[in-house]
C-alpha cells in the first residue's frame, strides 16, 4: 500500500471464544487496535498476543464506542471488524489493492456473509449485507442518533468491494435471542431520542411489516426453517421495542 497506513479496529467485550481467529485474520494491517469494554474473561490476554494496542473504555453504545476508536487509530484508513468476523486472505488482498489506488473513493462497502446456526443465510436481507467498514479516518464519523446498527456519515463517495467478510454471528438460537434483547434496549433508546411515540396499532403493524419485509419481500422463505425463524424473531423484537415505547408514552 506504499505510504498509505491502515488501522484494523476490533471492539470487544467477553469475546474469548471468537477473538483469536478474528485477530489472526488481521495481522497484515499496519496498526491493530482493540478497544475493550472491561471484559471479565480472557479477552485481554488473547488480544495482547496479537497487539500491544489494547485500550479499555466503558461502553455507552456502539456508535460512540466506534467513534472513540476512530480517535485512537493511527492509520490514514481504518477497517472495523467485529470479533465474530474474519477477513479471509482474498478480502485482505482486495483491500490492499484498492488502497494502493483508491481513486475518488474515501470509503468502501464490504459484502458480508452471515453464518447463522451453522448455515450461510443468503436471503431475508442477510446477504450481501453490505457494510461500510473501510474508510479514510478523516472523512468518516458515526451518527450519534444511531446507537445500534450504527451508520457512518462519510464525506465523499464510496466504492464497493467484491470479496465478502465472514460473519460467524450466532452459533445457537439462545445466543441470537440474547443479542436481540440487547439490541432491543438500544433500539428503544433510539426511538426515545427520535421522539417516536407509537400508537397501539404500531404494536401489531410494525412487527407485521418487519416480518413481511424479511420473509416475503427479501425472500427469507428461500432459507427454509432458518429464514422463517429469523423473520419471526426479528418481528417479535420489533414488537418489544415499540411496546416499551408505547408503555412509556402512556406513563408520561
Amino acid at each position: 500500500m506504499g505510504a498509505v497506513g491502515l488501522s484494523g479496529i476490533v471492539l470487544t467485550y467477553n469475546e474469548e471464544a471468537h477473538l483469536a481467529d478474528c485477530l489472526a485474520s488481521l495481522t497484515w494491517v499496519d496498526d491493530l487496535l482493540v478497544v475493550d469494554s472491561f471484559s471479565t474473561d480472557r479477552t485481554l490476554v488473547i488480544a495482547r498476543r496479537f497487539t500491544d494496542r489494547v485500550v479499555q473504555r466503558p461502553f455507552g453504545d456502539y456508535a460512540s464506542q466506534r467513534q472513540a476508536a476512530l480517535a485512537l487509530a493511527r492509520g490514514e484508513w481504518v477497517l472495523f471488524v467485529d470479533a465474530d468476523e474474519r477477513v479471509p486472505p482474498a478480502l485482505a488482498a482486495e483491500i490492499r489493492t484498492v488502497l494502493s489506488a483508491p481513486g475518488p473513493f474515501v470509503g468502501f462497502w464490504i459484502p458480508r456473509r452471515n453464518i447463522i446456526w451453522g448455515r450461510w443465510i443468503r436471503h431475508g436481507g442477510w446477504f450481501p449485507d453490505y457494510q461500510l467498514r473501510l474508510f479514510r479516518r478523516d472523512r468518516g464519523r458515526y451518527d450519534p442518533t444511531r446507537p445500534v446498527h450504527e451508520v457512518v456519515l462519510l464525506d465523499g463517495p464510496a466504492g464497493h468491494l467484491q470479496t465478502p467478510l465472514l460473519h460467524y454471528n450466532y452459533a445457537t438460537v439462545g445466543e441470537f435471542l440474547a443479542k436481540q434483547r440487547r439490541y432491543t434496549a438500544l433500539e428503544v433508546e433510539r426511538l426515545r431520542r427520535a421522539g417516536v411515540r407509537p400508537r397501539a396499532r404500531s404494536l401489531v403493524g410494525q412487527p407485521l411489516r418487519e416480518f413481511w419485509r424479511r420473509y416475503v419481500r427479501l425472500g427469507g422463505w428461500r432459507d427454509g426453517l432458518h429464514g422463517l425463524l429469523l423473520a419471526l424473531f426479528l418481528a417479535y423484537y420489533t414488537h418489544c421495542a415499540y411496546r416499551q415505547r408505547w408503555r412509556e408514552g402512556r406513563a408520561g
